[in-house]
């Protein structure tokens, strides 16, 4: 699920863009008025969109946009001869007069584009350190020399006790070591 972030100077707007978001299904977490109390939902949140208009009461979206963590994505809904065409990255635009599909649409677009990055960021394997990796190979050959288990069956059932207790690999053989060298 995606978070957004409703930003528009006028409530009423923003109201209307919730509803309309909310109508489609989407989450939206907060509403604002500034873009201060936008980057302030921003950092409770680890990642998300922020749908804004041009200017907020108390910056314009050039400047939330630099103030918004990596992680956030922007989409801009402007006035047609307010939007200028910068390369800026993690920023899109809508002209208003705006269209609900074209609102639903971007927003899909984004909210699919950071379900992506994210499933990418979670199945990246985090590499150990040598001295985590020596506490594992510590853990299985305690295993084995005290349980007469080949290192395979040792790192087996280090992997089972791990998933079973909701706990990392680490941790169990840091749990192994301690139970078994009392």
């Amino acid at each position: 699920m995606v978070h957004i972030i409703v930003a528009f100077p006028k409530m009423e707007n923003g109201k209307n863009i919730k509803n309309i978001l909310v109508k489609h299904g989407f989450h939206v977490s907060a509403l604002c008025t500034t873009g201060d109390q936008a980057l302030q939902h921003a950092d409770m949140l680890e990642e998300g969109l922020v749908v804004c208009a041009h200017r907020l009461t108390d910056m314009m979206y050039e400047q939330l946009r630099e103030y918004l963590p990596d992680s956030f994505e922007m989409l801009v809904i402007s006035a047609p001869g307010l939007w200028e065409q910068r390369a800026m990255e993690q920023v899109s635009c809508l002209i208003m007069p705006l269209k609900v599909h074209e609102l639903i649409s971007a927003v899909e677009q984004i909210s699919y584009s950071l379900e992506r990055k994210q499933k990418k960021r979670k199945s990246r394997r985090k590499e150990r350190s040598e001295e985590e990796k020596q506490t594992i190979q510590n853990a299985k050959e305690l295993l084995m020399e005290r349980n007469r288990m080949t290192e395979e069956e040792a790192h087996r059932y280090i992997q089972k006790t791990s998933m079973d207790s909701g706990t990392g690999l680490l941790e169990t053989a840091e749990m192994i070591l301690r139970m078994m060298q009392k």
